[in-house]
């Protein structure tokens, strides 16, 4: 498979043309970046994309020229890290979804997951058909139609139309319990959802957090960990195939 960097020029959302009080604005970085990519200058164009971020000005398309630049300069762990953040900020993108799984292939470990639930297995199907923005729009859109049938009901005196709104009324409820379920779904499939990126070249987990306890196994670069509970310097990981040990805060980076 080949990068995919097609997008790399597209416009940023209208948010980043606002102009900062010093420094470059959004925009004047966001360009400088892509003519820095186009010349072979991924350092330069990584500095810049970054330079955004920490402006604060953030969204999927820069991360995903920060993925790509550091790409090309051969950092993977840097690159999924972009790759994942992109991807949370515009969930269902062909391009993001490709670059990722590509630059996946470049990583160690490969990892067998342990299998979900049906149930489980069930939710994230869905989640996937149905975004939660999405089913947040019709949420919003269920309660105005239930509020106006609703008015309607008591306002309006042809027996026609008060039928008509009785049925509105019925549909906007199922409405509102189905896109409600969705958001639940979402909600549910969230939760303990705290991952993060093995940015270290090398990972020698601990059985606890003490640098004289026992090696629980070893990872390396680019693999995506679920992240617990921190205690000083360190931070409890598990892995997909549901194996637990403890780090460096310093060896791995929240999504």
């Amino acid at each position: 498979m080949k990068l995919r960097d097609h997008v790399l020029f597209a416009l940023l959302p209208l948010l980043l043309a606002v102009q900062p009080s010093l420094g470059q604005s959004p925009t004047e970085l966001f360009n400088r970046g892509n003519d820095y990519y186009r010349a072979g200058k991924y350092a330069e164009a990584s500095a810049a994309y970054q330079e955004i971020i920490d402006q604060g000005m953030v969204s999927a398309e820069v991360y995903f020229n920060l993925g790509n630049s550091y790409y090309r300069q051969g950092k993977i762990a840097q690159a999924i890290l972009a790759y994942e953040r992109a991807q949370r900020l515009k969930p269902g993108d062909p391009d993001i979804a490709h670059n990722l799984r590509l630059v996946n292939f470049k990583t160690v470990d490969r990892i067998e997951p342990v299998p979900d639930l049906f149930i489980i297995q069930w939710m994230r199907a869905f989640a996937a058909v149905v975004p939660f923005q999405t089913a947040f729009n019709v949420l919003t859109i269920g309660w105005i139609v239930l509020f106006i049938s609703l008015a309607g009901v008591y306002v309006v005196r042809d027996a026609t139309v008060v039928r008509m709104l009785r049925w509105a009324v019925l549909l906007a409820i199922f409405v509102l319990v189905l896109s409600g379920g969705t958001i639940g779904i979402h909600s549910i499939l969230s939760l303990g959802n705290d991952q993060g990126i093995i940015t270290a070249s090398i990972v020698t987990a601990k059985s606890s957090p003490d640098e004289q306890s026992i090696n629980a196994f070893v990872v390396h670069e680019g693999l995506k960990v679920n992240m617990g509970d921190t205690l000083g310097d360190w931070v409890k990981i598990t892995l997909a195939d549901g194996k637990v040990g403890w780090v460096q805060s310093q060896e791995c980076e929240r999504i």
